[in-house]
C-alpha cells in the first residue's frame, strides 16, 4: 500500500514565522504536560485488567488476531467518511467532549453485554464516536470543519497509538504538514495509523471479552479511550495552531525539548 504523500507547508519569505515568544513557549509546555497526563490512573488500570484477558486472546488463531487489524482499517475508513455527514444537521448538536464521552460509554456498555461477539460488532460505533470527538477538537482550534484535510489530520491523531508507557504520543511529523487529498493518500494514511489503533482495540476487546462483566469494562474503556484521544487531539491541533504563527520546526523542536528535559509546568 502506498504511503501518503506528505508535503510541508511552504513558508512565504516575505512573511516568515514569528520567533517563539515566552507566551508561545508556555502554551507548548502546557500541551506537553497534557500529553504526559493523558495516560492517567484510570488508563493504567484498564491496561492492567485488559492485559490479563488479552493473554487469552493471544491463544486465538492468527486469522482472528489479524481480523482486528482489518477491522481497525475498516472502522477508520468508515469514520473518515461518516465524520463530515455526522457534523451536519442533528450532528451539530453533538459538540462537546462530555457528550462524546457519554455516547462512547453507552456504546461500550452495550457492546460488552454479549462478550467478544458484541464487542466486535460495537467497534465501528466506538471508532466513529472517537473520530467525531477528535474532529470537534480540531474545529475548536480553527481547522475548517468541512475540509477533507481536517479529517486527514484527525486520522493522524489516531497515529498517536495507545495510552501505554512505551508510546511516544503525538507524531509531530504531521504538525504543520499539508497532506495530499487523493483517495490513495487517505488509504495510505489509514494503513499507516491502523496498526497502532488496532493495538488499542485489542486492549478494549480484551476487557470486554467476558459477557455481562464486559459491559462495565466496555463502558470504562470507551470513556477512557475518548478521554485519551481527545487529549491527543488537543495536543495535535494546539501545536498546529501555534505552528501557523511560529513555524512547525520551532514548535516541534521546543515541544520535544520540553518533553525530553521534563520541564513541565507545575499545575
Amino acid at each position: 500500500m502506498d504511503e501518503p504523500e506528505i508535503m510541508m507547508k511552504e513558508i512565504n519569505p516575505a512573511d516568515p514565522p514569528v520567533p517563539l515568544t515566552e507566551a508561545a513557549k508556555d502554551e507548548i509546555a502546557a500541551l506537553a504536560l497534557r500529553q504526559r497526563r493523558a495516560n492517567g490512573v484510570l488508563m493504567r488500570g484498564i491496561n492492567y485488567v485488559g492485559g490479563q484477558v488479552e493473554d487469552g486472546l493471544r491463544m486465538l488463531p492468527a486469522g482472528a488476531r489479524g481480523q482486528i487489524d482489518e477491522m481497525a482499517r475498516v472502522a477508520l475508513r468508515q469514520s473518515f467518511d461518516a465524520a463530515h455527514k455526522s457534523s451536519k444537521g442533528i450532528g451539530r448538536g453533538i459538540g462537546s467532549d462530555r457528550v462524546h464521552k457519554i455516547l462512547a460509554t453507552l456504546s461500550g456498555a452495550l457492546g460488552g453485554l454479549g462478550g467478544l461477539p458484541t464487542a466486535l460488532a460495537e467497534l465501528p460505533v466506538a471508532t466513529t464516536v472517537i473520530f467525531r470527538a477528535v474532529h470537534h477538537v480540531a474545529v475548536t482550534y480553527g481547522e475548517d470543519p468541512d475540509a477533507e484535510a481536517t479529517r486527514m489530520e484527525c486520522l493522524a491523531v489516531f497515529g498517536a497509538g495507545g495510552p501505554s508507557d512505551d508510546d511516544d504520543g503525538v507524531n509531530t511529523a504531521f504538525i504543520g504538514a499539508r497532506l495530499s487529498l487523493s483517495g490513495a493518500a487517505v488509504n495510505g494514511l489509514i494503513g499507516k495509523v491502523a496498526p497502532r489503533f488496532a493495538a488499542v482495540l485489542s486492549q478494549k476487546l480484551a476487557s470486554q471479552a467476558v459477557p455481562i462483566l464486559g459491559a462495565a469494562a466496555g463502558a470504562g474503556t470507551n470513556y477512557a479511550f475518548v478521554d485519551y484521544y481527545v487529549a491527543m487531539a488537543h495536543v495535535h491541533f494546539g501545536l498546529r495552531k501555534i505552528a501557523r504563527i511560529h513555524g512547525e520546526v520551532a514548535v516541534s523542536d521546543y515541544f520535544h525539548k520540553v518533553l525530553a528535559e521534563g520541564k513541565l509546568p507545575q499545575t
